[in-house]
């Protein structure tokens, strides 16, 4: 079997959802055969639980080491704290240092490894169900993810990491709050393209060599082939290897 350059998807829902006509699925398509996406997501998890399998999800003696993780957690660190001490909520300080320790372990899996952070999406409150705790107070409020989103980017800028704002991006589409989300939460169509949009322009303009802007990785067996479509002339074929599919939609 050929080697290609694995992509590792990791986070909470927002990553495990993602093939549901998401950014995940997207990125798969456009890379189907330049680089294999692994998804790694794990549906309310919080940086927390992701610091205890750390070492499982990536083992520093695996065989082959990722060359590009995407990574977002913070969603459900966010979430107001339970008296009992039981559920989601990080502490913001916590959650910093939380993202700090997966950073530096995703570092030192290879010098070939990149590292992406997405920082918290909003949320649309008026979607959401069951948001309101026993003292009448809200889980989830749009403030706080911001919050959590700007410690996050802080962060990266720190440990000079690639980071999208998704936070700020997604607010930027106009009537957000109808069009970006399934539940309040979760992602819709539109805001998957979005967020994909803006995770192929951090590669796109990344100094990476080599590069895994997606137009620029070879593809797997693209040479000219006798076994390929013939041309109306009859003695000419047409190499379809790297033509984009649909043709009418424009990924950049």
């Amino acid at each position: 079997m050929t080697t290609r350059p694995i992509f590792v998807l990791f986070g909470s829902s927002i990553v495990q959802h993602s093939y549901y006509e998401g950014w995940g699925a997207t990125l798969s398509h456009l890379y189907s055969r330049k680089a294999d996406i692994v998804l790694r997501g794990y549906a309310s998890w919080n940086s927390r639980r992701a610091l205890q399998i750390l070492d499982k999800v990536f083992p520093k003696d695996a065989i082959e080491q990722p060359s590009l993780v995407i990574v977002y957690f913070g969603g459900n660190d966010c979430i107001r704290p339970n008296p009992s001490g039981l559920g989601p909520h990080v502490p913001l300080e916590e959650y910093i240092e939380n993202m700090r320790k997966i950073a530096i372990h995703i570092r030192s899996l290879s010098e070939k490894t990149r590292i992406i952070f997405l920082s918290n999406p909003p949320i649309d409150e008026a979607q959401l169900k069951y948001n309101i705790d026993e003292f009448g107070k809200p889980l989830r409020t749009n403030e706080i993810c911001g919050i959590y989103s700007k410690a996050c980017l802080e962060l990266c800028r720190e440990m000079k990491i690639e980071a999208i704002d998704v936070w700020s991006a997604i607010q930027k589409k106009e009537n957000w709050r109808n069009v970006c989300f399934i539940d309040g939460v979760h992602l819709s169509t539109e805001g998957s393209e979005i967020l994909t949009k803006e995770i192929l322009k951090v590669i796109k303009e990344a100094e990476w060599e080599p590069s895994l802007y997606w137009k620029l990785m070879p593809v797997e067996f693209g040479e000219d082939s006798p076994y390929d479509p013939v041309l109306p002339d009859g003695i000419s074929t047409f190499n379809v290897s790297n033509i984009p599919f649909p043709e009418n939609v424009v990924w950049d």
